[in-house]
């Protein structure tokens, strides 16, 4: 979640239990994502105190925080070199394809909830109520989600998230922000995020073991399917921050866009300044980051 990877928990915060045996439950959920919260929250400072180094030249009007999303960009790619990664691969290179094409068609429909509630939101109503009917269908037809014959009878996959909706309603997107262990982002996409969190089925979801449980497999499948981005990543001929910072912003302008962005003035400068190869690459990883489903070749 390049492109953009999410957190998922679950508790019932916002719901008034029926019984005591409910708030045996949720309150060891509630306790863990404090400590969740505080872990990252120091993990941040720590972060942010050793990237206090200044960056040569004057900031990016849009990286005011260049020195800290450095050192986060560091520290994530080194947890992910050593554990996230090597999992992920394990995955792909010893799960059958059938398991992986289920387990990431049982999150997307998961996440088509998500993508129901922003397209109301943006009053794109055709896009929602076709969303309605392929949550429908891959949840009775496709076994709980499991199968995706909704795209097979007409009902496309759409990608609308919390960040894209306030965009719409005219939010500017604000630094650009890497989160810690979920990667790139901006401060309005980061609030866009809680937003997100919160309107997921998981969260919702009694059992917070199941729910935690649901939500590491989640992390591990959306990783496995970023593995080709990883590859275009490590081909890069620019500083790999750069690339991966400046990959993020117009993927995500394309997105609120729907495809179809404006051409900026920048965008014509910086294009005039970019090697061929380099153009290469971020086309690929354009449509690698496009990709729902995890490969079984990598």
């Amino acid at each position: 979640m390049v492109a953009q990877y999410t957190l998922i928990h679950s508790h019932n915060n916002g719901i008034i239990p029926a019984n005591k045996e409910q708030i045996k439950i949720t309150v060891p959920l509630n306790n863990a994502f404090l400590k969740l919260c505080q872990w990252l929250i120091l993990l941040t400072g720590i972060v942010l105190t050793s990237g206090c180094a200044s960056v040569p030249g004057p900031p990016e009007e849009h990286d005011p925080f260049e020195s800290y999303n450095r050192a986060m960009y560091k520290f994530n790619k080194t947890v992910d070199d050593a554990a996230i990664r090597p999992i992920a691969q394990a995955y792909v290179d010893h799960t059958p394809e059938f398991i992986q094409t289920g387990v990431s068609n049982f999150f997307s429909n998961l996440g088509d909830v998500i993508v129901l509630v922003n397209n109301l939101l943006q009053f794109k109503f055709e896009q929602a109520g076709s969303d309605f009917y392929r949550i429908f269908v891959n949840s009775t037809l496709g076994i709980f989600g499991l199968f995706d014959p909704a795209t097979h009878v007409g009902l496309p996959k759409h990608r609308e998230d919390f960040g894209q909706t306030l965009a719409v309603w005219g939010v500017p997107d604000g630094p650009y922000f890497v989160i810690p262990f979920i990667g790139p982002s901006t401060i309005r996409d980061t609030g866009g995020l809680v937003a997100d969190i919160y309107t997921h089925p998981l969260y919702y979801y009694p059992d917070s073991n199941v729910a935690w449980s649901l939500a590491g497999l989640a992390f591990i499948d959306k990783r496995a399917s970023l593995l080709g981005a990883s590859r275009v990543m490590d081909e890069a001929a620019l500083d790999p921050y750069i690339f991966m910072r400046e990959a993020y912003l117009q993927h995500r302008r394309n997105l609120i866009y729907d495809g179809n962005p404006p051409v900026q003035e920048e965008d014509l400068d910086s294009g005039a300044d970019t090697s061929d190869a380099d153009l290469e690459l971020e086309l690929e990883l354009e449509l690698e980051l496009e990709q729902d489903k995890p490969k079984t070749t990598r």
